[in-house]
């Protein structure tokens, strides 16, 4: 019994061409399909404790205080990234009124732990009376990510 690719002499016209298409693909895809099983391998293996980093957010009046304070909170390292969402509309109760302001809303990636130092950084930085810092816990995502925002800010 031989094992192995038949000679060419024994392939005939469409079954050679078969042969030639299917060595050709098999070649091509193991870049990609080595990077998709890395990749899933990496997702699955990276472990990620739910709640461990936040997303926060504070509104500011306008596109220059949202940069400086995002500016600030980053270069601090209380978070890894700030996003700078502009326009906006707030609608909300102060002192007995119903007000309607045009705001830009920071969305801000930091460690669970480093929250309340980020509220008390944009308390003494925010021109609002009282300023919005409010947080939720980021129960999962991407853990490379999510890696990422623990390499950046430190415990």
């Amino acid at each position: 019994m031989r094992i192995g690719l038949p000679t060419a002499d024994k392939v005939q016209g469409g079954s050679w061409k078969a042969l030639v298409v299917t060595v050709l693909l098999s070649v091509f895809m193991f870049q990609l399909l080595r990077t998709v099983g890395l990749r899933a391998f990496s997702m699955a293996s990276e472990t990620y404790t739910s709640g461990t980093h936040s997303a926060a957010f504070v509104t500011c009046p306008n596109d220059t205080v949202a940069k400086e304070l995002a500016r600030g909170i980053v270069e601090k390292k209380l978070a890894a990234c700030v996003n700078i969402v502009p326009a906006i509309t707030s609608v909300y109760e102060w002192q007995g009124k119903i007000e309607e302001d045009n705001e830009v809303l920071l969305m801000i990636k930091t460690r669970s732990s480093k929250v309340p130092a980020l509220a008390e950084y944009v308390r003494s930085n925010h021109p609002y009376e009282v300023a919005e810092v409010i947080s939720l816990p980021i129960d999962q995502g991407n853990p490379p990510y999510l890696k990422w925002i623990g390499d950046i800010v430190p415990e």
